[in-house]
């Protein structure tokens, strides 16, 4: 059998190589090698969601496939990237009802976003992160940790590395107080820009917990 390497999520960031394209980061754990996969912007924007932990006014196709599954019982067991032939990765996700199990062919980005919102291990081979994954060298890995938050490790400013950070240069957010980016988050929401969303999210809670410690120390 094949070894199977464990890999989590890092970040996601604006591709520089396609327009309107999203970088998605994978990581391998407790190891330096990092797998870049490009994706669309509806999948990034449906990852964003969930890496950030919004709630959206109205549930998004991968929300509803998740609460579909949980109704009848069945679980996601695993996410295992088993190819990469001609710049795509195919991904297969294992489902289990207790009973029987099935493996269901996906898009990456599709098996992604689904494992995220389940909390479920994304495995891929040896020979897909020997031949797609980059080495980053120690020093530049501790800079990288540094930038890198939550419990697996995503990046700090990863959303909306984009053409976006021009619009937003006037007024900018992290002048804003926690109220005004309160509102300003409610308003996206309902607006349905869940990427912007996710930045002005991760800003917000940062302040808060600026603002906690600030009180703790008073």
């Amino acid at each position: 059998m094949e070894q199977r390497i464990r890999i989590h999520v890092l970040g996601l960031s604006y591709s520089q190589l396609q327009s309107g394209a999203y970088a998605l980061i994978l990581a391998e754990d407790r190891g330096p090698r990092r797998i870049p996969i490009i994706i669309g912007a509806a999948e990034a924007q449906s990852i964003a969601v969930a890496l950030e932990a919004i709630h959206t006014p109205r549930p998004l196709t991968h929300d509803l496939f998740v609460s579909f599954a949980h109704a009848f019982g069945v679980k996601l067991k695993e996410v295992y990237i088993y190819k990469f032939e001609d710049g795509i990765f195919s991904s297969e996700l294992t489902f289990s009802d207790g009973n029987r199990t099935v493996q269901i062919d996906a898009r990456t980005s599709d098996a992604i976003a689904i494992a995220i919102r389940t909390h479920t291990s994304i495995f891929t081979s040896k020979d897909i992160i020997e031949r797609t994954g980059f080495i980053i060298d120690e020093e530049e890995l501790r800079r990288s940790d540094d930038e890198f938050i939550d419990d697996d490790d995503i990046e700090e400013d990863a959303i909306m590395q984009s053409e976006r950070d021009d619009y937003h240069a006037e007024p900018n957010p992290e002048k804003f107080t926690i109220e005004e980016l309160e509102r300003t988050l409610t308003d996206l929401i309902d607006k349905e820009d869940y990427e912007e969303a996710a930045r002005i999210s991760e800003i917000l809670n940062r302040k808060k917990e600026q603002r906690d410690t600030d009180n703790n120390q008073a």
